[in-house]
């Protein structure tokens, strides 16, 4: 673990490194001057491990699922990581070199996502892969990237609980989401009792246990149920029955993918009125992509809590989302994980620049302390533990399928995968 440092406001007046850091919009924090020349970088040198790197081109996998139940939430994902690279590649590309594309298809297949990341790695021989989306897809991964030494750039918020060599976790772990977002229902609703539901897998368990031993353990509250439903479940009639006899002052919902859809409509049929806060609906799992599927009318009322909503007021993201809607059409919508996603391929231009070389151990050890002042999410810093220093934010869901922001944090949330007290 690293010291926590005092990083400075997004917007501040920079000093000559945060000019650098800010020179080029939606970029990231330069350590060496814009417009690098290949020929000043010659292939045979940032590049010794022979992966796929040219004089003219460093190929990358994008590894989501663009088919089957989790296309609702990561097509979202592909489309910012395909922005960023195009990006990236109009101001030069990565040392002199445009970023070459090659995307496979996981198919909500938790083995096809294992399969797909081998071929990337020993195929293809990718210099990274930004992938991913929930955490059984990751777990599936995990192994193959530690064996054939490749980096993954996952942006989906997850249980934590994990660090690996080879992975950077762009989006938020436990004590940023989960942690801070109970306390903030408990100081600010008075929220005594919670209804714990969540899709059938590692990471709503897992988190929902992190959840249970922070409502039971620190908070003195009560859980008054917990459910868990298979991915693409569409019948919660029963549990929406069961919720209305316990009557919790909180669901806590953590349903992913397209379950969502039938979830929050069978939850309006019932009769529950989210807007009345009786109770009140706190997710960690529905962003403004799933809100598209679902329709605002059914979720208005409801609160998330995640580090990024497409609302934000601030010119790194009204920059964002113009670019985003002229590449992918006006009517797209980008959630908390988009963003993330957004977020891996600059991390990784940084990162190679900053060692100078592609070789995968060189730009694992050059990426810790390397910061994004230009992220839509505001600033972001890589801590020594792969993970991203960010701020936690809660925002209550609109009828026209955005959150109204009504809280965030006054500073970045340090990352801590491994909170003494919640394994």
């Amino acid at each position: 673990m690293s010291r926590k440092i005092s990083l400075p406001p997004a917007f501040a007046a920079p000093s000559r490194r945060g000019f650098l850091a800010g020179a080029s919009a939606l970029g990231a924090t330069l350590f060496l001057p814009k417009n690098l020349r290949a020929a000043d970088y010659p292939t045979a040198a940032v590049n010794t491990t022979g992966l796929a790197v040219t004089d003219t081109e460093a190929t990358i996998g994008i590894l989501h699922s663009v088919t089957g139940t989790m296309a609702i939430s990561e097509t979202g994902s592909v489309q910012a990581e395909k922005l960023a690279v195009e990006q990236i590649n109009a101001q030069g590309g990565v040392l002199g070199r445009k970023i070459k594309v090659v995307q496979e298809d996981g198919a909500s297949d938790w083995p096809t996502f294992a399969e797909k990341a081998k071929k990337l790695l020993v195929d293809d021989k990718v210099c990274s892969v930004m992938g991913c989306w929930t955490s059984a897809s990751r777990k599936a991964v995990l192994p193959v990237f530690e064996q054939y030494n490749g980096i993954l750039y996952y942006p989906t918020f997850y249980e934590g609980l994990e660090q690996s060599h080879n992975v950077f976790y762009d989006g938020q772990e436990a004590t940023q989401q989960i942690i801070a977002g109970l306390d903030w229902v408990t100081k600010t609703k008075g929220a005594r009792s919670f209804y714990l539901l969540g899709s059938d897998y590692i990471w709503p368990r897992t988190s929902n246990k992190i959840a249970r031993k922070h409502i039971e353990d620190k908070l003195g509250l009560e859980v008054v149920g917990e459910e868990y439903y298979p991915l693409g479940h569409t019948q919660f009639n029963s549990v929406i029955n069961k919720i209305k006899l316990k009557k919790p002052d909180v669901i806590y919902a953590i349903v992913v993918g397209g379950s969502n859809v039938a979830f929050y409509k069978q939850l309006k049929a019932a009769g529950i009125d989210l807007t009345k806060e009786k109770p009140l609906l706190l997710t960690i799992s529905v962003t403004e992509d799933e809100i598209r599927g679902i329709g605002g009318e059914n979720i208005e009322g409801a609160y998330a809590c995640m580090k990024y909503f497409q609302s934000l007021k601030n010119p790194n993201n009204e920059a964002f989302v113009k670019a985003f809607k002229a590449m992918w059409g006006q009517d797209m919508v980008i959630g908390d994980v988009t963003q993330a996603a957004y977020l891996g391929p600059w991390l990784w231009k940084a990162a190679v620049e900053k060692a100078g070389s592609f070789d995968v151990e060189k730009v694992i050890a050059a990426s810790p302390g390397i910061e994004l002042t230009t992220a839509p999410e505001g600033y972001v810093k890589i801590h020594e533990n792969h993970h991203l220093w960010s701020k936690t934010r809660v925002g209550r869901a609109l009828a026209d399928g955005q959150y109204d922001v009504v809280w965030e944090t006054p500073d970045l949330v340090e990352p801590n995968p491994f909170p003494a007290g919640y394994q």
